[in-house]
């Protein structure tokens, strides 16, 4: 029986405008020393979504607080629309946050709320209510306009927050861990909502995150930051498909590594030899590198075929024992052991009732692989 997942289709990118619309360039940030961001460089277009997605201390906060005008970079110059914004104060930069909390005012109805940028801004009352309207059916709250916060939802409150962040029509939206105030039901529903609305707009959007499905779900791109530094930068199948490094292949969803070194190393293909399987890794495509070059070979789980019959190809297996089997209703994971005593992830997609169960734990398998579906890992 053969194991596989149904590959979802890469989505088409979306259509951007010009390149380099916001530029942050070589920024450094130190505190008392520490290096929070440790030049960064990075380009976003006109009208995407731009993922700043990584762990705690990755610096990925600092940056966002360094757009929005509450840190000051030690060193180097950010630019929105040709306009340098670094030295100018928060009040003055056509930006606008979305804060995690949402930081709504819990006296005032959701129209005050979204009116009160406006109003600070000196607008006529005609004009004000005329945007408050559109921002009131944008986000479809029109019917609960006259109600208080804590007398909505926590995903009508996001909405409320969003409206209030674009009224003013800024020429950068910045949101700050915009799902985490939320349930995970909750959270799902509400990431492709609000990527609807923004794309409406048409607002070129840098958003912060730790949750690799939020960015994988809304971004156009994401950058993968790590201890200040930008590790990787990428649609996001590029990202998943195609990591740059270890730390990209790790952070990312889950991923089975073998340490080896470079055997064959041709323009189109790659051999890696590692004591952890039987036979060589074969990768049907060259890469930068040379023999004898210490590597790790990377592939997911769900390209990771699981039979009881050795697969006739002489590349890409090893015959293992299954000693643990994750059921998720959806797919089960199949954790096989192998004799060198490495672990290999197999990721079996549940298409029919019952379809695992004539595998269990103990049972002698074969774990294998096509050609394309790894990545060799240098760095």
């Amino acid at each position: 029986m053969s194991v596989d997942t149904a590959a979802r289709p890469a989505a088409e990118p979306q259509q951007t405008g010009e390149a380099g619309y916001v530029r942050i360039v070589d920024v450094r940030k130190e505190f008392e020393g520490f290096v929070a961001l440790d030049d960064v460089s990075l380009d976003i277009r006109k009208g995407e979504i731009f993922a700043l997605l990584g762990g705690s201390g990755s610096g990925k906060s600092t940056l966002l607080r360094c757009l929005a005008g509450f840190e000051q970079p030690t060193r180097g110059s950010i630019w929105l629309d040709g306009q340098r914004l670094d030295a100018l104060p928060p009040y003055e930069r056509p930006i606008n946050m979305m804060f995690q909390s949402y930081a709504l005012f819990p006296h005032m109805t959701v129209e005050q709320n979204i009116a009160f940028g406006l109003k600070q801004d000196g607008l006529p009352k005609e004009a004000i209510r005329r945007r408050v309207a559109e921002m009131l059916d944008m986000v479809q709250l029109g019917k609960l306009a006259r109600r208080k916060p804590h007398q909505l939802s926590g995903g009508q409150q996001q909405r409320v927050a969003l409206a209030r962040s674009l009224a003013k029509g800024p020429k950068l939206l910045l949101l700050d861990e915009p799902m985490g105030a939320l349930d995970k039901k909750l959270r799902s529903q509400m990431q492709l909502e609000l990527v609807n609305i923004i794309e409406t707009t048409g607002v070129t959007c840098v958003m912060v995150t730790h949750d690799q499905e939020e960015a994988m779900t809304m971004a156009t791109r994401i950058a993968l930051m790590d201890q200040g530094w930008i590790r990787q930068v990428g649609t996001p199948d590029e990202v998943y498909e195609s990591p740059a490094n270890r730390f990209a292949a790790e952070f990312i969803g889950s991923i089975n590594l073998i340490e080896g070194r470079i055997g064959e190393d041709e323009a189109d293909h790659v051999t890696v030899l590692s004591p952890a399987l039987p036979v060589p890794v074969y990768v049907g495509h060259g890469i930068t590198g040379v023999e004898g070059q210490e590597v790790a070979f990377g592939v997911r789980p769900e390209k990771v075929w699981i039979t009881r019959d050795e697969p006739e190809q002489p590349y890409n297996k090893a015959r293992g024992s299954i000693e643990d089997i994750a059921y998720f209703g959806s797919h089960s994971i199949f954790h096989v052991r192998l004799p060198s005593g490495i672990k290999v992830l197999s990721n079996f997609a549940n298409q029919q009732r019952w379809a695992s169960e004539g595998l269990t734990w103990g049972d002698e398998v074969w774990v294998s692989w096509d050609d394309n579906d790894g990545v060799v890992l240098t760095s």
